[in-house]
This record gives C-alpha cells, sequence and structure tokens, in this order.
C-alpha cells in the first residue's frame, strides 16, 4: 500500500516506509537527537520512543500502559465481534490475568523443555542445507531461516510439518502483511483461529504428547482454561514464534554475509557464537510492540492522551548510544549487553530460550557446512518491516 513520503520524521513517521524498513537507525539516531518521542497520525496514531531509557520505563509501567492492543494498526473491520474477541494471551493480557496466563505456557519453554527439540532442530537445519548446498548458491532467508522455526513450532504442537507453508501464510498475513491490508489481517486470523479449534477439538478426543494437549490439561484456580483463551495462546505461539524468529535467523546470516571478518571468526571460534547471538540481537532486534496509554501522562516531554497507542520501539532502544558503546556497531564478542531484544518487564518474550536455542543452531550447522559466503552478485535483498523486521529474500553464493 503506497502512501505519502515523510517528510518531518519527527510528526510524521511511517514504519512501513520503504526506506525506514530498509535501514531505520538514521531516523533513530535524528530523532534522538532533536525529538525522542516521535508522534504520527498514521495507521490511526502513535507516539515513538527511540531512547533506552524511555522504552524501559513505558515497558515497566503496567498501570499507565496497557498491553490490551499490540499492533500499530487499528483493529480489522471485523475484530470486535464474535469469534474474534480472541486475544493473544499472556502478550495481550494485563495483571491481573496477565501472571496466571504467562506461568501456563513457561513450562514449555523452560530450558530443559527445550532442549528436548535440540537433536531434532540440528537434523532439520542440516536437511535444509542438505538441499541447496551442490547448488553454490541459496537464498539464506526463503530456503533456510524461514524454514526453521515453523517446523519446530510445529512439532511442539503436535501437528505435522507439512502445515509449514499454510502457517507461513497465516502469519505473513495477520503479522506482516495484515497490518496494511485489514481484509487479509481478517481473513489470516479466522483461518488460523478455526484451524486450532480443530486441533483443540481433537486433542480433547484424543489427548498426546504435545503442547496443545497440556494447555489442555492445566487448570487455574482449579478449573480448566476456557478453550477461548488456549485458542489465544495457540495463535500467539504460532505468529510470534515463526515471525521474530526467522527475520533474526535472516538477519544474523545477511550480517555475516555483508561482514566478511565477523563470517570468518566465527566459522574459526565457533565457540563465539553464543556470544555473537546476543549482539545480532542487540543490533537487529526484530520486534516493536504497541501499547495503549491508559491515562494522560508525560514521557520525556511528550504529552499522551489516555486511548494513544504507544510503540516500544525495542530496536531503537538497543541502539542508543547512552546504553551502549559504539550503539552502531556490531561487536561480536561485545561483554556488556543488556539489549531489550526480548522485551523488558513481565511481558518479556516467553520463548527466549527456543529462539536462542534455534538461532544458535542454525548459525552452527551453517558455519560448519558453509564458512565461506557472501552476498550473490547484484543480490536484491528485501526486508518486512512494520513491527517485526527481517530479510526476506537474502540471496548468497559460496564455494
Amino acid at each position: 500500500m503506497a502512501t505519502e513520503p515523510v517528510l518531518d520524521w519527527a510528526s510524521d513517521y511511517d514504519i512501513f516506509d520503504g526506506d525506514y524498513v530498509a535501514d531505520p537507525t538514521p531516523v533513530w539516531s535524528e530523532l534522538r537527537a532533536k525529538c525522542p518521542v516521535a508522534h504520527t497520525e498514521r495507521w490511526g496514531g502513535s507516539w515513538l520512543p527511540t531512547r533506552y531509557e524511555d522504552v524501559v520505563t513505558i515497558a515497566h509501567d503496567v498501570d499507565r500502559f496497557s498491553s490490551r492492543e499490540i499492533t500499530v494498526a487499528p483493529r480489522a473491520y471485523a475484530l470486535d465481534s464474535a469469534p474474534n474477541e480472541i486475544k493473544a494471551p499472556p502478550i495481550s493480557s494485563d495483571p491481573p490475568e496477565h501472571l496466571w496466563a504467562r506461568r501456563l505456557i513457561l513450562p514449555g519453554f523452560s530450558p530443559k523443555s527445550v532442549a528436548k527439540y535440540e537433536a531434532s532442530t540440528r537434523d532439520l537445519c542440516r536437511s535444509l542445507i542438505d538441499g541447496f548446498i551442490s547448488t553454490g548458491h541459496a537464498d539464506a532467508a526463503e530456503n533456510y531461516a524461514q524454514q526453521i522455526p515453523v517446523r519446530v513450532i510445529a512439532q511442539m504442537l503436535g501437528i505435522d510439518e507439512s502445515m509449514s507453508d499454510q502457517f507461513t501464510t497465516w502469519v505473513r498475513g495477520v503479522l506482516e502483511l495484515g497490518l496494511q491490508d485489514p481484509p487479509l489481517r481478517q481473513k489470516s486470523r479466522e483461518e488460523l483461529i478455526g484451524f486450532f479449534a480443530a486441533e483443540i477439538a481433537k486433542r480433547k478426543e484424543n489427548p498426546s504428547d504435545d503442547l496443545i494437549s497440556e494447555l489442555l490439561a492445566a487448570e487455574v484456580d482449579g478449573r480448566p482454561v476456557p478453550d477461548v483463551h488456549i485458542l489465544g495462546t495457540l495463535g500467539l505461539l504460532l505468529i510470534a514464534g515463526i515471525d521474530t524468529t526467522w527475520s533474526s535467523i535472516g538477519s544474523s546470516l545477511w550480517h555475516l554475509a555483508t561482514h566478511p571478518e565477523d563470517r570468518a571468526r566465527l566459522a574459526r571460534e565457533p565457540e563465539l557464537i553464543p556470544t555473537a547471538i546476543e549482539e545480532f540481537l542487540r543490533a537487529y532486534s526484530p520486534v516493536t510492540m504497541a501499547r495503549i496509554v491508559n491515562e494522560d501522562t508525560d514521557v520525556n516531554g511528550a504529552c499522551m492522551h489516555a486511548g494513544d497507542r504507544v510503540l516500544l520501539n525495542f530496536p531503537a532502544a538497543n541502539r542508543d548510544p547512552d546504553a551502549f558503546p559504539d550503539a552502531d556497531r556490531v561487536i561480536i564478542d561485545r561483554e556488556v549487553n543488556r539489549h531489550v531484544a526480548f522485551g523488558v518487564g513481565i511481558h518479556r518474550c516467553a520463548g527466549s530460550n527456543l529462539a536462542r536455542m534455534e538461532l544458535r543452531i542454525a548459525l552452527e550447522e551453517w558455519l560448519a557446512r558453509i564458512p565461506e559466503f557472501r552476498l550473490a552478485d547484484g543480490a536484491i535483498v528485501t526486508w518486512a518491516g512494520g513491527q517485526v523486521r527481517g530479510p526476506r529474500q537474502l540471496p548468497v553464493i559460496f564455494p
């Protein structure tokens, strides 16, 4: 969807602007210097803090900033009517619901639980590489990064990985393309909810050893968790567990394809990969979440009113030079790295253990098999933006 060009980023920013999606860091630097909390009337209106301190303060203030709406775009035209009252708990939950909603999913994403999927994730990465390594070229985003999280989450949910392409279509329809296309967002959301409703019915008849069955067996205050809550949680696990992680894997591979010194060092020192991953998460944080202002308040001179949207700009916070020395330089052995790529406060990502595992194994296996690679000659790298940023096309070549 084409929009009018941005003339003043402080008062008319557009997170879907093509140049911003390709590289938002110059905009953040400009705003921090002259207007650290920008505003726009586009997409229903919102505020955009760019400093680490402001973003962290808002994230912790759950009284004045509600999570009941987490996207920047206004709701699709029919999302206020049944069955679309379904939310995405716990990420869309405020206290006190948030506490039990988060506790419900934490066991499935504990380090011990995630470790159960490490071997199969490694096998998956090796199999994907087997499919293209002999050709000397690949799309590191389409053929690799985007194939991993969708299959891992399908395994966790006890769903055949043949659904992976359909999952990808739904995720993009809800979270990427759908933010600018309400009818597509509505259609994708309804199909996704319908699919999980059918899966819940199957598990009720025949429980199995998967996350859906675990959620159905759980109780809150001695009572079963309502189906509508489980539906929303499953939608969240699919959408948040796929797009964010494949974006992080793709961004990391893009960095290594364009920074040969870092690529060579990680190939030579694979033990450094976990530290490098934290830096890639900081420098290329994929997620920007939204909050709704509960009451009139001031944030660093910005007078926000009840009902306003605020974008928790975690990517900009992670590039703030007041919080990180050489903030715009990727330092793969950075020792002190208190990034907020997974959020901060009560809504910190519950799936961070899974995301880190997938990212680590994806890079370990790629560098073990393809230690030398670069962007293909004349390659056009395309990025998705909005509230989840990452490469969608990443053509690379290798010996």
